[in-house]
């Protein structure tokens, strides 16, 4: 797992749009979320958890990124489902989640898959992980981060 003080590995990625985004397109601290898959319940909870916060995380000048290995169609209709206002970026191939630790073998109801882990990072101006959140809960999770920050 990548750990606080390691540079965070670079990535540009489609957006929800089809827009390319690059972590490097970034000169503040940016939030690096994972999640699973979209517009599933866990996924919703938390993408929603950081919709509902925006305004505190606009305030603190923090960016918000979605990484997950969902289609662009797939991210265009989520974000507009839940009215989310920062992007959701398309890893398909898993790359990048890898590149972060948040990718591998998965088991669920007897079986076993490769797919996205639910991490966080929050990554400095300087391109340094500043904050690493494994395995979380979607619940709250937004109000953790802001805390951290």
């Amino acid at each position: 797992m990548l750990e606080s003080g390691q540079t965070a590995p670079s990535f540009e990625l489609p957006n929800q749009d089809g827009d390319q985004v690059s972590l490097a397109d970034f000169d503040t601290t940016v939030v690096v979320y994972f999640y699973p898959r979209a517009d599933t319940s866990g996924c919703t909870t938390e993408a929603c958890g950081f919709r509902d916060s925006w305004e505190e995380f606009e305030a603190r000048d923090v960016p918000v990124l979605g990484i997950s290995d969902d289609p662009v169609s797939d991210l265009a209709k989520f974000r507009e489902k839940y009215d989310l206002p920062f992007d959701l970026l398309s890893d398909e191939s898993g790359d990048v989640a890898s590149a972060y630790d948040s990718y591998g073998e998965k088991r669920m109801f007897g079986n076993t898959f490769d797919g996205v882990f639910r991490n966080t990072f929050v990554v400095g101006s300087d391109g340094t992980v500043e904050a690493v959140f494994e395995d979380v809960s979607p619940d709250g999770h937004a109000d953790e981060i802001l805390a951290a920050l």
